[in-house]
């Protein structure tokens, strides 16, 4: 047995593949006599796959976001967190974010014996109808955070954010909680003495109170986010930096 941990950056998916703005994390490669891949795919707003099949077929697991998937001949298919879509060996389909919300998945296929690439067809036409939800309202949960200690809040300020590429605000702390959600571009975000970690569209984070967030720099796309501060009453939300 080998644990490895999840590796903290992911790369651009090719363009060849996927229109639109995704990225992958390789969680699983063949070794031995096994021959399963496993990697996770987030997508942007808009983002999908082109048509495509694979040689010996694919499971999907979203977990994140809402998506939609599509085998040839068929309707799309909203897929949600939970949600698990197999897809049989040679069977053209497609995969991807809605237009309005990001979506990740995990996507676990065998790789055949003889190297056998998957085959990768023509774009979703974008004259094709847009797959209507199954539902008017959907509710998706993403961030459920505890605070070390009850706190006394009067006011909650919401911001707009945005950090040129290549900026940031270095090392520094907050005189209450901060939750976020990433709106556009990225950033590498991390808690002093724990892994980095790359923000995307639709990513959430949480900076506890009086903790020294070491990095919350842009990439070189830049960075906008909205940033929710809770603060007590007298209180106003205030970032201190600190020297490294």
């Amino acid at each position: 047995m080998h644990v490895r941990p999840v590796p903290p950056a992911s790369s651009p998916a090719p363009a060849d593949v996927i229109s639109g703005s995704a990225w992958v994390t390789s969680l699983a490669v063949p070794e031995g006599p096994s021959r399963t891949r496993v990697d996770r795919v987030q997508f942007a707003p808009g983002a999908r796959t082109r048509w495509h099949r694979h040689p010996l077929g694919q499971v999907l697991v979203v977990t994140d976001g809402t998506g939609y998937v599509q085998r040839r001949g068929a309707p799309a298919q909203l897929i949600r967190p939970g949600d698990t879509v197999r897809v049989a060996a040679g069977e053209w389909h497609w995969h991807g974010a809605t237009d309005t919300s990001p979506m990740t998945h995990l996507a676990i296929e065998e790789i055949p014996d003889d190297g056998t690439p998957t085959e990768i067809g023509d774009p979703v036409a974008g004259a094709e109808p847009a797959p209507v939800p199954t539902a008017p309202v959907t509710r998706t949960l993403v961030l459920e955070q505890y605070l070390p200690a009850p706190r006394l809040v009067e006011l909650v300020e919401i911001r707009r954010i945005t950090i040129a590429p290549g900026h940031g605000p270095g090392l520094h702390v907050h005189n209450g909680p901060v939750f976020g959600s990433i709106e556009a571009g990225s950033a590498v975000y991390r808690i002093e003495g724990e892994p980095a970690a790359v923000l995307r569209p639709g990513d959430v984070f949480y900076e506890p109170e009086a903790t020294r967030i070491a990095r919350f720099d842009a990439q070189e796309d830049g960075v906008t986010f909205i940033a929710h501060f809770p603060v007590g009453p007298g209180e106003t939300p205030r970032l201190d930096p600190l020297e490294s």
